[in-house]
């Protein structure tokens, strides 16, 4: 432990970016290395401790993330969700928006229509689309980009963004 106690901290504190938690890590790391001793196989000690130290610096990393995601406050949320009237409104803003969306795409190219329609108007991901036509996904991108490029070319950005 002495001799690589500082080496383990900098790994810990690389992976995690703060000093008590990765001197708390370095602990762990430690005990999942005495753990460990059974199976070491003797070649490479360094590289064994470093790979060690890594997966646990990493696993604690994923756990305290976790953590942060599952605490939340309720008055966050009730600031965040919308109040009933803005809703109502926004979703008439949205089916006006869709309603003159849907015109101006029945004037793209039949090609063109299609894709754009199933993506975006449909929501169907690249796979289903690719599954409705019979073509390779790839092909559904490549359609995609150039229906995009051709509505940049041929409508004022403010009817598209």
């Amino acid at each position: 432990m002495k001799q690589y106690s500082a080496y383990i901290y900098r790994i810990a504190y690389s992976v995690l970016r703060e000093a008590k938690e990765a001197e708390d890590a370095s602990q762990e790391i430690f005990l999942q290395v005495y753990k460990s001793l059974p199976g070491y196989r003797y070649e490479g000690f360094k590289t064994w401790l470093t790979r060690i130290a890594v997966h646990k610096a990493i696993d604690l990393k994923r756990k305290r993330d976790r953590r942060k995601e599952e605490q939340w406050d309720p008055a966050k949320v009730l600031h965040i969700a919308p109040v009933h009237e803005d809703d109502t409104l926004q979703q008439l803003m949205d089916q006006e928006r869709k309603a003159r969306l849907r015109t101006r795409i029945r004037e793209l190219p039949p090609g063109h229509r299609d894709i754009i329609t199933a993506f975006y108007l449909e929501g169907k991901s690249y796979d289903d689309i690719a599954a409705e036509q019979s073509i390779a996904v790839k092909s559904v991108e490549s359609r995609l980009y150039r229906a995009r490029s051709w509505i940049r070319e041929h409508w004022k950005e403010e009817e598209w963004r």
